[in-house]
């Protein structure tokens, strides 16, 4: 096992992360940046600070993480999720620096980071893809890719995630535009201007499988979560199992991209995410090669601790040594995301947390980065929480997600509570009626 750990993230991530090294025994350090100085993560640990407030003056300076990690005398680094945990560069850079890069190996990053090759790659192996163009050269005519592709058709990151730069275009006279625009964000936000076209599918479901690989013996499929309910085309709702979809649909597709991603010898925690449209066809559409935020769904319906299990297959630990047998579901479990932010139109709503008390209670778990008294910046995304829930059947857990968030007391900034709590009792999402524009839609008819 590891002398120490850095854990190269903040707030949320960066306590969750911590919470299994603790209960692993293993010694850990974090960072923060000036902005952070007061967060749980960096008061509760010994940490190092690496910058100012601004993520690419912190969070995103390869060589200042690698530093701190030199200072501790950590020996491994754990990325979280978001900055730079899809980085093949940091990646690599932790291992030509003697320490141990806790998720996948640097090429199968690299291969799945850009989404234009990681279309190309699955679809290699038979896993269906909508209709799409190739990396658009800038100034090249757009029109063939429409005539091929049909309208209404989606302007995306080729190297983006999150859902950011993203356009989704319904009429051709607004796609050169929409193509401007999504170059611009996606060069400001990722360092890379590259994007391409893809069939936009109405109303699809949002599902996604959850892969534990350990790059020798194979890879585990750890069940499906549904995560069609977003705003801004960031996930806000997310469950296990998929309602309304038989089991033994979700079953085979995991089992198939199990089989795939154990070809390659794929190593770590991976998140395959899936588009299923009406008639329940599924489609590619991209693979996070990290821990997933959402993570905490297939824990709570598992009792795996998937962060131990990440940190133990980079100590060199095989799928048998975890003697995880056949791992099964039980119950439902919800999560939702607490955001400081506007309600009706989802913008950030910085500022001092006055009041901050997350529920507790049977069932409940809440993942978070603030305490009361801590001040959302706006250099950051401004999630304050994950609450989880997990009951013996959906409607359990949605009755007990409704009361816990009832019982969430923040003042000081405003916060998505009241449409989770409006979203969760709606007749859509108690019927099951997801799709990916729900959150959107929803907010609409209510504001």
């Amino acid at each position: 096992m590891f002398r120490k750990v850095l854990i190269a993230n903040r707030g949320v991530a960066a306590t969750r992360i911590a919470a299994s090294l603790r209960r692993m025994g293993v010694s850990y350090a974090t960072v923060h940046s000036e902005a952070d100085v007061d967060l749980p993560h960096a008061r509760d640990s010994e940490s190092v600070c690496i910058g100012k407030g601004p993520a690419r003056e912190s969070y995103l300076r390869v060589e200042a993480l690698l530093d701190a990690a030199r200072r501790v005398g950590a020996d491994a680094v754990h990325p979280g999720y978001g900055f730079l945990a899809e980085d093949h560069d940091f990646a690599g850079a932790a291992l030509a620096a003697g320490m141990t890069f806790i998720g996948p190996a640097a090429e199968h990053i690299e291969a799945m980071g850009d989404k234009v090759n990681a279309r190309a790659r699955m679809g290699g192996t038979g896993v269906p893809l909508l209709p799409a163009s190739g990396p658009l050269v800038e100034g090249e005519p757009v029109e063939p890719h429409v005539e091929r592709i049909g309208l209404p058709l989606l302007v995306k990151a080729s190297a983006g995630g999150g859902g950011i730069g993203m356009q989704r275009v319904h009429d051709a006279s607004a796609l050169a535009a929409a193509v401007q625009k999504a170059r611009q964000i996606s060069a400001r936000a990722f360092g890379d201007g590259t994007i391409y076209l893809e069939r936009y599918l109405e109303q699809p479901r949002h599902i996604e499988f959850q892969m534990l690989g350990d790059g020798q013996s194979g890879v585990q499929a750890l069940f499906e979560r549904d995560c069609s309910v977003q705003r801004r085309h960031q996930k806000v709702i997310e469950e296990s199992p998929a309602p309304g979809v038989a089991a033994g649909v979700c079953a085979a597709m995991g089992e198939q991209l199990a089989a795939i991603l154990g070809s390659w010898k794929y190593t770590s925690l991976g998140t395959v995410e899936m588009l299923m449209d009406r008639s329940g066809a599924f489609y590619f559409l991209e693979m996070n090669t990290r821990l997933q935020v959402e993570h905490g769904v297939t824990e709570a319906i598992t009792g795996l601790d998937l962060v131990e299990l990440q940190v133990r297959i980079a100590a060199g630990a095989t799928l048998s040594d975890l003697s995880l047998g056949t791992p099964r579901a039980r119950g439902h479990a919800i999560e939702v995301r607490v955001y400081a932010e506007d309600p009706v139109r989802f913008l950030p709503s910085p500022g001092k947390l006055a009041v901050f008390r997350p529920p507790t209670g049977s069932g409940v778990r809440v993942d978070t980065g603030y305490r009361e008294g801590n001040t959302v910046t706006p250099f950051y995304d401004p999630m304050l929480a994950l609450v989880i829930v997990h009951g013996r059947d959906r409607a359990e857990a949605i009755a007990g997600m409704d009361a816990a968030l009832a019982d969430f007391a923040v003042s000081g900034v405003s916060t998505n509570i009241p449409f989770l709590r409006r979203m969760l009792v709606s007749e859509d999402f108690r019927e099951s009626r997801h799709h990916t524009t729900l959150a959107e839609e929803f907010a609409r008819r209510v504001a």
